[in-house]
């Protein structure tokens, strides 16, 4: 068995999130669909992280094992001919020793892109999340400044995460403008269900005037999603990479050169 790994990229849009679901398309599903195809066997596939439904992704990461010889190029070559038009493989190489997409990886980094103008947009109305309230983007940075550190996300936390813990380390949280879009750049060692997506509502509300800077340390504090606010929608949430320790030979994304360094290890 030779194990594969794969950098994805995905327009969520269409699709039930990352996972298998029984009568509802997803990503997963299409993706080994398509490396089935170019395999002559079933093939399944491991990721770094679960997006849910209506989240894209930059780059996933997976992995597989395959029973078969074939040219790297022949995998991306032939699973991009198989799999639909929103989704792409990018790369392909051999996995390094014990890599594991999921448990190998010490970081994500999260993009959440809100679109800050009084018309919705015709052509990114699924990529964005559309917010017609001007946003003050240097307050809902001094506000995400709260959350870096090891916390308990319980406030920004879904009701139904099946996490057993709610601590995760965050590593940084940068809110800026470009133009009319606020864009939310967030990493830590790893996510709450809904966790970005709380976040982000949160500091929409921040930057529209409705909440105190000082709200997301209050919420940290409380510890009760009730009193953590709106569910920002999905769409405009892309995980954007994936870090893992150098000796596994991924290409690294330049936002992850501002991990401290004790984080850029795998214990």
């Amino acid at each position: 068995m030779t194990r594969i790994v794969l950098g994805i990229e995905y327009d969520g849009s269409g699709y039930s999130g990352w996972q298998w679901q029984t009568q509802q398309r997803s990503v997963q599903q299409v993706l080994e669909q398509a490396l089935s195809k170019v395999a002559n066997h079933p093939v399944t596939v491991q990721c770094a992280g679960r997006t849910d439904t209506g989240v894209h992704a930059l780059e996933q990461i997976v992995h597989f094992e395959a029973k078969v010889e074939r040219e790297l190029h022949a995998w991306m070559l032939g699973g991009n001919s198989n799999l639909p038009d929103d989704v792409r493989i990018t790369w392909v190489k051999l996995a390094v020793g014990d890599f594991h997409a999921r448990y190998s990886a010490v970081a994500r980094f999260y993009r959440y892109v809100i679109l800050n103008r009084p018309i919705k947009s015709a052509l990114l109305r699924k990529q964005v999340t559309w917010c017609p309230s001007p946003l003050d983007a240097e307050i809902m940075h001094k506000a995400a400044q709260h959350l870096i550190g090891k916390h308990d996300f319980s406030s920004f936390r879904a009701q139904g995460c099946q996490s057993k813990s709610p601590f995760r380390a965050m590593y940084f949280i940068d809110v800026y403008r470009e133009d009319d879009r606020v864009i939310i750049d967030i990493s830590a060692n790893a996510f709450l269900h809904h966790m970005v997506r709380n976040i982000a509502g949160v500091l929409i509300s921040i930057g529209a005037g409705k909440e105190s800077v000082d709200w997301t340390a209050e919420l940290l504090e409380v510890k009760s999603r009730k009193l953590g606010g709106v569910t920002a929608p999905p769409d405009g949430l892309y995980l954007g990479a994936v870090f893992y320790p150098e000796h596994y030979g991924i290409a690294k994304h330049p936002v992850f050169d501002k991990l401290p360094v004790d984080a850029r290890r795998h214990d």
